[in-house]
This record gives structure tokens, C-alpha cells and sequence, in this order.
């Protein structure tokens, strides 16, 4: 199964969180801190949304900052992947 976005929205699949501090010592599963940075799996046409046309600048593959609560998360396949607007992303890390 795949998920294909409608317009403005991004698909977003999370980076695994540290397994090491920058010192070296070893964190529980518990311990770890989600990083905010997604990799792109898809992004929607774009077009009209809400009477304002909208481009879509990022493409699959790229990496982007995104805030701590934004999105929705929907788990397909065992996969846990964040639903986003455009707009919503930050930054793209390159």
C-alpha cells in the first residue's frame, strides 16, 4: 500500500533518534529524544487550497525541520508516517 497525499500535504516519515550520546554513553529506548528531522516519502500536486495557489517546493528524498506537534501520525504497514502541510515545515536541511 502506498499513501498519496492530496494537495498541499507532505508525507514525512521520521529519523531513528540517537542511540549514543555526543560522550559516547549508550541511551534506553526511553531515554531517547525523537529528533524533528522527517525525510520527505511524498508530497501532494499542490494547486488551489483555500483560494491561494500553491507551488510545492520540496520533493521526496529531502530531509526537513519540522515543529515538535505538527502533523498527523498514521502507521501503514508497521511504518509510523506524519501527514503535513507544507506550510507546517520549517526548514530543509541540506
Amino acid at each position: 500500500m502506498k499513501l498519496k497525499p492530496l494537495a498541499d500535504r507532505v508525507v514525512l516519515k521520521q529519523n531513528e533518534a540517537e542511540e549514543r550520546t555526543a560522550s559516547g554513553i549508550f541511551l534506553t529506548s526511553s531515554a531517547q529524544e525523537k529528533p524533528e528531522v522527517y525525510e520527505v516519502v511524498e508530497v501532494g500536486p499542490g494547486g488551489m487550497v483555500d483560494g491561494n495557489e500553491v507551488t510545492m517546493i520540496v520533493v521526496p528524498g529531502q530531509k526537513v525541520l519540522v515543529g515538535k506537534y505538527s502533523g498527523s501520525k498514521v502507521k501503514l504497514e508497521d511504518v509510523e508516517y506524519t501527514i503535513v502541510r507544507q506550510s507546517d515545515i520549517l526548514a530543509v536541511i541540506e
